[in-house]
């Protein structure tokens, strides 16, 4: 990616950043809004500043969640995409569960995992799994199973095995809903970790939102917020970035 390219892609989201802030402050300067229901964006910016320590602490453990839950859901997405596709036994007996689970709240799931896995962060992981698999999962089968026929023919024509098709045809073509996928878990994947950490945890950003607004200290919950949500801007920059790589290889 060139300079100007990265310059652009980094001007919108501070722009956006900017204009909230601003439409922000506004509200709060002549809205006559008390600053324990919405504290302006410079109290906010000072509290991040006077408690950045304690922040960063509660940040670190959400992003090694987020992180790790990212990648064993998007491990088990992919592997289960393959598996419907190379087989119509799971295709029969597979798919309809998938689709069932979606049928349920997955955020209603989460005091169950509290309850088996405990307050630590396999909850917190799990949660973050639940959430972004489907959409890899749902993606990535569908990149598989629409793969164009003139290519199959050409690899039939060419003796390929249906393993060497699966690997040299299929799963290339499939990479831009791949990619699709992939960008859609980078957003969902920090919110199953806080979802997690709101319903049961003693580290993390959600657990010190949870904290902050129950001793009344709202800016020190935007603080969280923001974080939280600076948070999830890199995390879907950095994917969106590797997916790029990964559609311009394999176009």
């Amino acid at each position: 990616m060139s300079m100007t390219k990265t310059l652009a892609v980094i001007a919108r989201p501070l722009a956006a950043t900017a204009l909230i802030l601003t439409l922000w402050q506004l509200l709060v300067s002549f809205g006559g809004i008390p600053s324990f229901i919405l504290p302006g964006p410079m109290k906010v910016i000072e509290t991040l500043w006077d408690s950045r320590e304690l922040i960063a602490t509660h940040a670190l453990v959400t992003t090694w969640e987020v992180l790790l839950g990212l990648v064993l859901g998007t491990l088990l997405g992919a592997m289960t995409a393959i598996q419907l596709a190379t087989s119509a036994v799971a295709r029969y007996l597979i798919k309809p569960v998938l689709i069932l689970t979606q049928a349920l709240p997955v955020f209603a799931l989460a005091p169950l995992l509290t309850l088996w896995l405990g307050y630590g962060i396999s909850s917190k992981i799990l949660m973050a799994v639940l959430i972004i698999y489907f959409p890899v999962a749902s993606s990535f089968f569908d990149g598989l199973m629409q793969t164009p026929k003139g290519w199959l023919d050409l690899g039939h024509v060419m003796n390929g095995s249906d393993k060497q098709i699966l690997w040299r045809i299929r799963l290339p073509a499939a990479i831009p809903s791949f990619a699709s996928g992939l960008r859609l878990a980078a957003v969902y994947a920090p919110i199953g970790a806080v979802i997690g950490e709101w319903v049961g945890a003693s580290q993390g950003l959600g657990y010190l939102m949870l904290l902050a607004n129950g001793r009344a200290k709202i800016s020190l919950m935007f603080a969280a917020l923001f974080v939280l949500a600076l948070l999830t801007l890199l995390l879907h920059i950095g994917v969106s970035k590797l997916c790029d790589r990964l559609v311009a290889r394999y176009r």
